[in-house]
């Protein structure tokens, strides 16, 4: 009974940690009304870098489970920089303009990156725990910080590409009839567009429909 009591207990504490957030529930919240990606941006910098200042602070003084919590600080970590990079991804393909956001986080990150070469350098006797974390950690931040330095212009060209090589691979595992309901649906979505730029173009007015400005000088 007792090893099926282990076996029940290490599996419900996998599942939990599978499902654990990477954020809190507040951060969340934040990213939710952070609606501009730029904003967004410097949001998750700010969190990642709370996320490198806890464990450097954690492993300052010696504290019962310090590692585990070391552990799940920086895989929240590279989890946070992970997201960020989605964000700008999809910003630049909509072709928005990045610099603020990616500054933000350059500037972020190439404070951050020293800090976790040296925790790793240090050697804690602990490091066997979190150290395969530490070290994506690292090389996460060191990939970042280069897309973040990146010129824009390159960069958009590469999400552009690659994004033009996944649709290419996903049409290509299509069957002709779903090929077909997406280019309608592209059709579709297309026309819609169209429509709304015609709206917006249109200037607003009182007059009633297919009155016309000579009609409502002759009423009145």
């Amino acid at each position: 009974m007792k090893l099926w009591a282990c076996v029940l207990l290490m599996a419900t504490a996998l599942v939990f940690a599978q499902r654990r957030d990477f954020l809190t529930a507040d951060e969340i919240d934040q990213i939710k009304e952070a609606q501009e990606p730029n904003a967004r941006i410097t949001l998750y910098a700010r969190f990642a870098q709370e996320r490198v200042d806890l464990a450097k602070s954690l492993l300052s003084k010696e504290k019962l489970g310090r590692s585990t919590m070391i552990h799940d600080a920086l895989e929240d970590y590279a989890k946070i920089l992970d997201a960020v990079d989605d964000v700008v991804d999809q910003a630049l393909a909509r072709k928005t303009d990045m610099t603020l956001g990616l500054n933000a986080l350059a500037k972020a990150e190439r404070e951050i990156l020293p800090v976790l070469e040296k925790l790793r350098a240090s050697r804690p006797k602990d490091l066997d725990r979190y150290d395969f974390v530490l070290k994506t950690a690292i090389d996460t931040t060191s990939d970042s910080l280069e897309s973040a330095e990146m010129d824009l212009g390159k960069r958009t060209k590469a999400v552009e590409a690659r994004q033009e090589r996944e649709k290419k691979a996903i049409e290509a595992a299509m069957t002709p009839a779903e090929r077909e309901g997406q280019k309608a649906e592209e059709k579709v979505a297309a026309a819609k567009v169209v429509e709304q730029e015609k709206q917006q173009k249109k200037a607003p007015t009182l007059m009633r429909k297919g009155e016309t400005p000579n009609q409502d000088t002759k009423k009145k």
